[in-house]
């Protein structure tokens, strides 16, 4: 599946919300993630869309409407590795706990 990862200035996170107001967005899989839970330096979170060509269109639509930075390829799939790497982690601790 393709996806999309936006930087969203901590000052408009709750505009986020408005983004996945929209009923085709809102169909795809979605993830935010502050900068720290990541061990990144920056006032920022990250949204990460993940779905349909069609779907991600209008993120990227919407994102542009409320000033959300579309992260470039290289740099998404840098946040995109420590976001997995973050989700396995949490796996394996889930994994230690009913084991």
């Amino acid at each position: 599946m393709t996806y999309v990862i936006f930087e969203v200035k901590t000052k408009d996170v709750g505009k986020i919300n408005q983004m996945l107001k929209d009923d085709l967005v809102s169909r795809q899989s979605i993830l935010t993630r502050d900068s720290s839970s990541l061990s990144i330096d920056k006032d920022v979170s990250y949204v990460k869309i993940e779905g349909s060509k069609k779907g991600l269109k209008k993120a990227e639509e919407i994102a542009k409407d409320m000033k959300f930075k579309k992260l470039n390829k290289k740099k998404s799939g840098e946040v995109n590795k420590k976001i997995e790497e973050q989700e396995d982690s949490a796996a394996d601790g889930m994994g230690m706990i009913f084991g």
